[in-house]
């Protein structure tokens, strides 16, 4: 075979290191946006801020709204390495060990103990975890402040301990469990494996000695408030608390049933097994009711409320404001100008390049290019967020009005071929990106959903008829619960074709309990 040489020519695409950071910055959070600002100032010499006030057109805004961008404000979460030792703390990322049926109880509690992050409406437009500036009162506390103004979980701990007279072991092995609670204040190692690791499996005596201090640090442990911490499962925690409040009325038929209910096994509570709990715990019918009432007021998590408040964050990218609160309602689309970094070239250093050839201003001008190049992407991801978001608004307009149930079907495709974008692009913009609305603020993709079938050959949004499952659910005679069969047979009456599976998988994403579990007792 004779070997020659041929020219051929042909079309490829090629992602260029500009786009490949264009769509990295369009799919990033407001949050990793802006630590993604921080990480270029830092390495690129040829990026600063623009220290300069926005002029209120940019946004969109009247002159007196002028804010300050979020890339100065933003707090960088704080994170503590603990190591493994009496002297320090430990790290514990792990969560309670409980079966199926003991989750099931804990992910769907409605205690007492839960903190309210809702934001104000008054907060609107407000970066709740930025810091203060000067545009704003300089006395009122951010979101973040009040949130995290009880301190960590531990420090909390370790201040009631102060309060102990204990001797120096002792304060150690206190400190020790407390560095080793989960996020939601549980002791999930026992202390047979706690002892080990700090002594090991060779010397028995010295393994006995950490045993025997931790299991009198334990007590001490489960003495301090919040009432339940320290427990090594839901039962002990509920257990706990249920002792706690039996100090003050040891009388109390209810609280004596509802301990003998945790000694039982939480699969029975999770079921709600009255009869059976009746017979193990030798109670009556009413009493036994009345128990698992006051179980389900309990905490199951003791450390809710210290719960880092930055992790839950929610800052909006775009605000939708009714501009005609009387008559019929008018929204505007813009975006939020606290999440709007304000960057440009150091003209300084820009200028000093001119007509450098050496190899070191070659590097120099390839650095000056990437922040330009930064630059513009940044300001293509908001334009790009922009379009999105009003397009979204003007095909749910009905939902700003009436809510829920007049959310209409939409798919990334019609976005997207209205705009001339891909649907990817249309999936990167609505990810992790939040719009500030008069019904609340919620997540872009939230505005998308499949259709279902009605009789009069049109479409009902998935999200309507979750809305109207939640609103059947409400209405319904809690003796005598709605079954899903009931609901798929009440939502065809209004000409909705949804099959029984169908209500069944919205009713579990509304995290609403079966039939037989919402049955009042």
């Amino acid at each position: 075979m004779k070997q020659s040489l041929s020219l051929r020519m042909s079309q490829h695409l090629a992602l260029t290191p500009q786009l490949q950071q264009s769509i990295r910055l369009l799919q990033l959070s407001t949050l990793e946006l802006s630590a993604e600002v921080e990480q270029m100032l830092d390495e690129n010499p040829f990026l600063e801020r623009n220290t300069e006030e926005a002029s209120a057109e940019e946004f969109g805004l009247p002159e007196a709204d002028t804010r300050v961008s979020l890339g100065d404000r933003v707090t960088e979460a704080a994170t503590d390495a603990r190591e493994h030792s009496l002297d320090t703390s430990s790290e514990a990322n792990a969560t309670v060990n409980t079966d199926e049926a003991v989750q099931d109880v804990a992910e769907s509690w409605d205690g007492d103990g839960s903190v309210d992050m809702t934001p104000d409406d008054s907060e609107w437009g407000n970066d709740a975890g930025s810091r203060k500036t000067a545009s704003n009162d300089s006395d009122a506390p951010d979101a973040v402040e009040l949130a995290t103004g009880l301190g960590s979980f531990t420090d909390f701990l370790h201040r009631q301990a102060l309060s102990l007279r204990l001797s120096d072991v002792d304060r150690a092995a206190l400190r020790f469990l407390i560095e080793s609670l989960n996020d939601d204040g549980y002791l999930e190692d026992s202390l047979q494996a706690l002892a080990e690791g700090l002594a090991g499996t060779d010397d028995l005596e010295q393994l006995e000695e950490l045993v025997h201090r931790f299991t009198m640090a334990l007590s001490l442990l489960q003495s301090l408030e919040p009432v339940g911490v320290g427990a090594r499962n839901l039962a002990e925690c509920l257990s706990l608390q249920l002792k706690a409040q039996l100090r003050d009325a040891p009388e109390d038929t209810v609280l004596q049933a509802a301990l003998a209910i945790c000694a039982q096994p939480l699969e029975l509570l999770a079921k709600r097994d009255v009869k059976r709990l009746v017979v193990l715990c030798a109670q009556d019918d009413q009493t036994i009711k009345l128990a698992i009432a006051h179980i389900a007021r309990l905490e199951p998590k003791p450390a809710r409320p210290f719960a880092n408040a930055e992790q839950h964050v929610i800052i909006p990218d775009v605000l939708v404001i009714n501009t005609r609160p009387s008559g019929e309602p008018r929204f505007k689309v813009q975006l939020n100008p606290d999440v709007m970094p304000r960057l440009r070239v150091h003209d300084i250093y820009a200028n000093a390049l001119r007509g450098g050839k050496s190899e070191a201003h070659q590097g120099l001008q390839q650095r000056l290019q990437e922040a330009r190049w930064f630059i513009k992407n940044i300001q293509q991801r908001f334009d790009t967020i922009l379009r999105v978001s009003t397009a979204i608004v003007e095909r749910q307009k009905n939902f700003f009005i009436h809510g829920e149930l007049a959310m209409r079907p939409l798919v990334l495709r019609e976005i997207a071929d209205e705009l001339g974008l891909h649907e990817s692009t249309i999936s990167r913009v609505t990810t992790a990106k939040y719009m500030t609305t008069p019904m609340g603020t919620f997540e872009l993709k939230y505005f998308f959903g499949s259709g279902l079938g009605t009789d009069s050959g049109s479409a009902a949004s998935s999200t309507a008829v979750r809305a109207l499952i939640r609103q059947l659910v409400a209405a319904e005679n809690s003796a005598k619960p709605l079954s899903d069969n009931q609901l798929s047979e009440m939502l065809k009456e209004q000409g909705i074709d949804c099959a029984r599976r169908t209500v069944a998988k919205y009713r579990e994403a509304l995290k609403i309990a079966p039939a037989n579990l919402r049955k009042t007792l």
